[in-house]
Protein backbone atom coordinates (compact mmCIF):
# COMPACT_ATOMS: atom_id res chain seq x y z
CA UNK A 1 0.00 0.00 0.00
CA UNK A 2 1.09 3.55 -0.69
CA UNK A 3 0.13 6.47 1.53
CA UNK A 4 0.66 10.21 1.70
CA UNK A 5 0.99 12.27 4.88
CA UNK A 6 -0.23 15.88 4.88
CA UNK A 7 1.12 17.53 8.03
CA UNK A 8 2.75 20.93 8.57
CA UNK A 9 4.16 20.27 12.05
CA UNK A 10 7.59 18.67 11.67
CA UNK A 11 7.49 16.71 14.94
CA UNK A 12 3.98 15.38 14.22
CA UNK A 13 4.98 14.36 10.68
CA UNK A 14 8.06 12.51 11.93
CA UNK A 15 6.07 10.80 14.69
CA UNK A 16 3.32 9.60 12.36
CA UNK A 17 5.85 8.47 9.74
CA UNK A 18 7.67 6.38 12.34
CA UNK A 19 4.40 4.90 13.60
CA UNK A 20 3.46 3.85 10.08
CA UNK A 21 6.87 2.36 9.27
CA UNK A 22 7.08 0.44 12.55
CA UNK A 23 3.52 -0.87 12.71
CA UNK A 24 2.24 -1.12 9.13
CA UNK A 25 5.14 -2.79 7.28
CA UNK A 26 3.22 -3.19 4.01
CA UNK A 27 2.56 0.56 3.75
CA UNK A 28 4.98 2.82 1.90
CA UNK A 29 5.01 6.58 2.55
CA UNK A 30 5.37 8.16 -0.89
CA UNK A 31 5.21 11.83 0.15
CA UNK A 32 5.04 14.09 3.20
CA UNK A 33 3.30 17.36 2.27
CA UNK A 34 3.23 20.50 4.41
CA UNK A 35 0.61 22.84 2.99
CA UNK A 36 -2.64 23.12 1.04
CA UNK A 37 -0.78 24.53 -1.95
CA UNK A 38 1.86 21.78 -1.98
CA UNK A 39 -0.80 19.08 -1.54
CA UNK A 40 -2.95 20.38 -4.40
CA UNK A 41 0.07 20.38 -6.68
CA UNK A 42 1.09 16.84 -5.63
CA UNK A 43 -2.37 15.29 -6.05
CA UNK A 44 -2.80 16.95 -9.45
CA UNK A 45 0.50 15.58 -10.72
CA UNK A 46 0.74 12.11 -9.18
CA UNK A 47 -1.28 8.88 -9.20
CA UNK A 48 -3.65 8.53 -6.24
CA UNK A 49 -2.17 6.68 -3.26
CA UNK A 50 -4.10 3.96 -1.46
CA UNK A 51 -4.64 6.19 1.57
CA UNK A 52 -3.90 9.68 2.85
CA UNK A 53 -3.34 10.91 6.40
CA UNK A 54 -4.27 14.61 6.62
CA UNK A 55 -3.92 17.12 9.39
CA UNK A 56 -7.08 19.23 9.18
CA UNK A 57 -5.53 22.59 10.02
CA UNK A 58 -2.49 23.53 7.91
CA UNK A 59 -0.44 26.72 7.95
CA UNK A 60 -2.04 28.10 4.78
CA UNK A 61 -5.60 26.96 5.47
CA UNK A 62 -7.86 24.00 6.12
CA UNK A 63 -6.99 20.73 4.39
CA UNK A 64 -10.62 20.63 3.26
CA UNK A 65 -9.58 23.24 0.70
CA UNK A 66 -7.46 20.58 -1.02
CA UNK A 67 -10.62 18.74 -2.06
CA UNK A 68 -12.03 21.75 -3.88
CA UNK A 69 -8.85 22.20 -5.92
CA UNK A 70 -7.74 18.62 -6.64
CA UNK A 71 -9.54 15.33 -7.21
CA UNK A 72 -8.93 13.15 -4.15
CA UNK A 73 -10.16 9.61 -4.85
CA UNK A 74 -8.36 7.75 -2.06
CA UNK A 75 -9.80 7.26 1.42
CA UNK A 76 -8.57 9.74 4.01
CA UNK A 77 -7.78 9.44 7.70
CA UNK A 78 -7.78 12.89 9.28
CA UNK A 79 -5.54 13.86 12.18
CA UNK A 80 -6.45 16.81 14.37
CA UNK A 81 -6.16 18.27 17.82
CA UNK A 82 -9.82 19.34 17.66
CA UNK A 83 -12.72 16.99 17.02
CA UNK A 84 -15.14 19.80 16.06
CA UNK A 85 -14.08 19.20 12.46
CA UNK A 86 -15.05 15.53 12.43
CA UNK A 87 -18.51 15.77 10.89
CA UNK A 88 -17.28 17.83 7.96
CA UNK A 89 -14.62 15.18 7.36
CA UNK A 90 -17.36 12.83 6.23
CA UNK A 91 -18.01 14.97 3.16
CA UNK A 92 -14.62 13.99 1.71
CA UNK A 93 -13.99 10.22 1.77
CA UNK A 94 -13.00 10.05 5.44
CA UNK A 95 -12.85 6.60 6.99
CA UNK A 96 -11.70 7.77 10.41
CA UNK A 97 -10.08 10.61 12.27
CA UNK A 98 -7.31 10.48 14.87
CA UNK A 99 -6.90 12.94 17.71
CA UNK A 100 -3.34 14.11 18.29
CA UNK A 101 -1.01 12.89 19.60
CA UNK A 102 -1.64 9.83 17.44
CA UNK A 103 -0.94 6.54 19.23
CA UNK A 104 -0.06 3.11 17.89
CA UNK A 105 -3.46 1.77 18.93
CA UNK A 106 -5.27 4.63 17.13
CA UNK A 107 -3.25 4.09 13.96
CA UNK A 108 -3.80 0.32 13.88
CA UNK A 109 -7.54 0.75 14.49
CA UNK A 110 -7.87 3.17 11.58
CA UNK A 111 -5.79 1.04 9.20
CA UNK A 112 -7.76 -2.06 10.19
CA UNK A 113 -11.00 -0.21 9.44
CA UNK A 114 -9.61 0.72 6.01
CA UNK A 115 -8.72 -2.91 5.29
CA UNK A 116 -12.16 -4.15 6.36
CA UNK A 117 -14.03 -1.56 4.31
CA UNK A 118 -11.97 -2.09 1.17
CA UNK A 119 -12.20 -5.87 1.50
CA UNK A 120 -15.98 -5.55 1.74
CA UNK A 121 -16.08 -3.37 -1.38
CA UNK A 122 -17.39 -0.30 0.47
CA UNK A 123 -16.88 2.33 -2.22
CA UNK A 124 -17.57 5.44 -0.17
CA UNK A 125 -15.67 4.35 2.94
CA UNK A 126 -18.44 5.69 5.16
CA UNK A 127 -18.91 3.67 8.32
CA UNK A 128 -22.39 4.19 9.89
CA UNK A 129 -21.21 3.22 13.38
CA UNK A 130 -18.43 5.80 13.22
CA UNK A 131 -20.78 8.50 11.95
CA UNK A 132 -23.26 7.77 14.74
CA UNK A 133 -20.49 8.09 17.32
CA UNK A 134 -19.29 11.36 15.82
CA UNK A 135 -22.78 12.87 15.84
CA UNK A 136 -23.13 11.93 19.49
CA UNK A 137 -19.74 13.45 20.36
CA UNK A 138 -20.37 16.62 18.43
CA UNK A 139 -23.76 17.23 20.03
CA UNK A 140 -22.09 17.09 23.43
CA UNK A 141 -19.60 19.80 22.51
CA UNK A 142 -20.11 23.42 23.49
CA UNK A 143 -20.67 26.04 20.83
CA UNK A 144 -18.02 28.46 19.65
CA UNK A 145 -16.81 31.00 22.19
CA UNK A 146 -18.62 34.30 22.55
CA UNK A 147 -15.78 35.65 24.72
CA UNK A 148 -12.14 34.89 25.46
CA UNK A 149 -10.83 35.04 29.01
CA UNK A 150 -7.79 37.32 29.22
CA UNK A 151 -5.50 37.13 32.27
CA UNK A 152 -4.96 40.48 33.98
CA UNK A 153 -3.00 40.30 37.22
CA UNK A 154 -4.91 37.97 39.52
CA UNK A 155 -8.12 38.27 37.46
CA UNK A 156 -9.57 36.96 34.21
CA UNK A 157 -11.22 39.59 32.02
CA UNK A 158 -13.74 38.48 29.36
CA UNK A 159 -13.01 39.87 25.89
CA UNK A 160 -16.17 39.62 23.73
CA UNK A 161 -15.35 37.95 20.43
CA UNK A 162 -17.46 40.53 18.57
CA UNK A 163 -14.94 43.21 19.62
CA UNK A 164 -12.02 41.41 17.92
CA UNK A 165 -10.94 42.70 14.50
CA UNK A 166 -8.04 40.29 14.10
CA UNK A 167 -5.60 38.11 15.99
CA UNK A 168 -1.96 37.88 14.98
CA UNK A 169 1.28 36.31 16.12
CA UNK A 170 4.67 37.98 15.98
CA UNK A 171 7.86 36.60 17.52
CA UNK A 172 5.76 33.82 19.09
CA UNK A 173 3.61 36.38 20.93
CA UNK A 174 -0.13 36.36 20.16
CA UNK A 175 -2.21 39.53 20.32
CA UNK A 176 -5.81 40.42 19.55
CA UNK A 177 -6.47 43.77 17.88
CA UNK A 178 -9.83 45.19 18.95
CA UNK A 179 -12.10 47.33 16.81
CA UNK A 180 -11.09 50.40 18.83
CA UNK A 181 -7.40 49.75 18.11
CA UNK A 182 -6.45 48.24 21.47
CA UNK A 183 -3.99 45.33 21.38
CA UNK A 184 -4.40 42.61 23.98
CA UNK A 185 -1.95 39.81 24.75
CA UNK A 186 -3.49 36.31 24.63
CA UNK A 187 -1.73 33.33 26.16
CA UNK A 188 -2.84 30.83 23.49
CA UNK A 189 -1.64 29.76 20.06
CA UNK A 190 -3.41 30.79 16.87
CA UNK A 191 -4.38 27.14 16.29
CA UNK A 192 -6.07 26.98 19.69
CA UNK A 193 -7.85 30.29 19.18
CA UNK A 194 -9.07 29.43 15.69
CA UNK A 195 -10.68 26.25 17.03
CA UNK A 196 -12.70 28.38 19.48
CA UNK A 197 -14.00 30.88 16.92
CA UNK A 198 -16.95 30.51 14.57
CA UNK A 199 -15.50 29.97 11.06
CA UNK A 200 -18.48 31.85 9.65
CA UNK A 201 -17.10 34.99 11.29
CA UNK A 202 -13.34 34.36 11.40
CA UNK A 203 -10.88 33.25 8.73
CA UNK A 204 -7.32 31.93 9.09
CA UNK A 205 -5.71 34.13 6.44
CA UNK A 206 -2.24 32.65 6.84
CA UNK A 207 0.19 31.36 9.45
CA UNK A 208 0.26 34.76 11.17
CA UNK A 209 -3.31 36.13 11.03
CA UNK A 210 -6.90 35.29 11.95
CA UNK A 211 -9.27 37.99 10.71
CA UNK A 212 -12.86 38.94 11.43
CA UNK A 213 -15.29 39.23 8.52
CA UNK A 214 -16.68 42.55 9.74
CA UNK A 215 -13.19 44.08 10.01
CA UNK A 216 -12.38 43.60 6.30
CA UNK A 217 -12.33 47.01 4.60
CA UNK A 218 -11.27 45.92 1.11
CA UNK A 219 -9.21 43.35 -0.79
CA UNK A 220 -6.39 44.02 -3.25
CA UNK A 221 -5.24 41.67 -5.98
CA UNK A 222 -1.67 40.63 -5.24
CA UNK A 223 1.08 38.82 -7.12
CA UNK A 224 0.64 35.26 -8.44
CA UNK A 225 -3.07 35.04 -7.67
CA UNK A 226 -2.70 36.01 -4.03
CA UNK A 227 -4.89 38.52 -2.20
CA UNK A 228 -3.93 41.37 0.11
CA UNK A 229 -6.57 42.02 2.76
CA UNK A 230 -6.94 45.48 4.28
CA UNK A 231 -8.69 45.81 7.62
CA UNK A 232 -10.43 48.68 9.37
CA UNK A 233 -7.66 48.61 12.03
CA UNK A 234 -3.90 48.96 11.74
CA UNK A 235 -1.90 45.73 11.60
CA UNK A 236 1.85 45.24 12.03
CA UNK A 237 2.20 43.77 8.54
CA UNK A 238 0.45 43.08 5.26
CA UNK A 239 -2.17 40.31 5.40
CA UNK A 240 -1.69 38.09 2.36
CA UNK A 241 -3.96 35.17 1.45
CA UNK A 242 -2.20 32.52 -0.65
CA UNK A 243 -3.34 31.58 -4.14
CA UNK A 244 -4.37 28.12 -2.88
CA UNK A 245 -6.59 29.71 -0.23
CA UNK A 246 -7.90 32.67 -2.27
CA UNK A 247 -11.05 30.96 -3.57
CA UNK A 248 -12.04 29.84 -0.06
CA UNK A 249 -11.49 33.37 1.22
CA UNK A 250 -13.67 34.88 -1.50
CA UNK A 251 -16.50 32.44 -0.70
CA UNK A 252 -16.13 33.19 3.01
CA UNK A 253 -16.16 36.97 2.65
CA UNK A 254 -19.20 36.74 0.36
CA UNK A 255 -21.07 34.83 3.04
Amino acid sequence: MKCVIVEDEYAAAVSLSELVRENVPDMEITAVLQSVEESVEWFCRNPAPDMAFMDIHLADGSSFAIFSKAEITCPVIFTTAYDQYALRAFEVNSIDYLLKPVTKADLLRAVDKYRRLTAAGRGGYYAPDFLKRLVSEMRSKSSYRSALLIPSGDKLIPLPVKEIACIYTENRIVRAVCRDGREIFIDRTLDELFSMLDPQNFFRANRQYIISRTSVRDISLWFNGRLSVNLTVKTPGKIVVSRANAADFKRWIAG
